[in-house]
């Protein structure tokens, strides 16, 4: 009896620890996305409707209440649909998830090796030094093919020339995004959601807005060099890194695989 009591509590103690997180959660959520009053206001209605169904025990404010309820979560997941996909997309991209699966599927993962994206590197620099405009997108777990869709296939090898030529000030592609998939250029001027997180500097242009907007919704890595400043920057899981050497860049782009 004393054990069974016990146990009752841990698991309760266990239960009230998973709602606090999941309420942490749901408030760092609303908060990135500017939307804390519309949490509190969640939080409001929740204790009004507890209080009047379980405690007060009204049954006809209850009933509407439950409706109201039921209403609510398809209004917020039509609300809140790019931070629940967000959310999702950060959940399955996680690094020890992906090592699950790919024991489940048999499948390697592929290793970045230096001489994959040197080619990459060394175009960024020569880019940053003629202050020509560049955006390239390499993609990791998740498939970008509607934004592949977007631009013009390509299929070839990852090439410093190459790069260099599709940027060109006069290519008709060197406006749009650059998608590399498994060390290979698969489509040039392609286009990507832009982000209106209005914690974006209100220098950077709509390259970097471009950049953090398929960093937020994939989890695929964004490299972006300024036309005005020739500055290199890259975008990933939402964060920006600014003003990066060659060295940095190289260590980002191997570190990140």
């Amino acid at each position: 009896m004393f054990i069974d009591f016990i146990q009752f509590n841990i698991k309760d103690f266990i239960d009230i620890l998973l709602v606090a997180y999941l309420l942490y959660q749901s408030y760092r959520l609303m908060k990135d996305s500017g939307s804390i009053n519309i949490f509190i206001g969640i939080l409001v209605f929740i204790g009004s409707w507890i209080i009047v169904s379980q405690v007060l025990e009204m049954r006809l404010l209850g009933s509407i209440f439950d409706k109201l309820v039921s209403v609510g979560v398809l209004a917020l997941i039509v609300l809140f649909q790019d931070d629940i996909r967000k959310f999702l997309v950060n959940l399955g991209s996680h690094k020890r998830l992906g090592n699950f699966f790919r024991i489940l599927t048999n499948t390697k993962q592929e290793k970045t090796e230096k001489a994959d994206i040197m080619p990459i590197v060394m175009a960024c620099m020569s880019m940053s030094k003629g202050k020509v405009g560049a955006l390239i997108v390499i993609e990791k777990n998740v498939p970008l093919n509607e934004i592949i869709r977007s631009g013009e296939t390509i299929h070839a090898d990852v090439n410093q020339r190459l790069i260099e030529n599709i940027f060109f000030k006069n290519s008709p592609l060197h406006d749009g995004a650059m998608i590399i998939r498994h060390k290979q250029i698969v489509a040039a001027g392609c286009i990507l959601p832009v982000s209106h997180d209005l914690n974006i500097p209100k220098e950077l242009g709509l390259r970097h807005r471009a950049a953090m907007g398929v960093s937020q919704e994939t989890d695929a890595l964004a490299i972006i060099v300024s036309e005005e400043t020739g500055g290199i920057s890259v975008a990933y899981k939402g964060q920006f890194h600014l003003r990066l050497t060659a060295e940095e860049l190289e260590r980002i782009l191997t570190k990140e695989d």
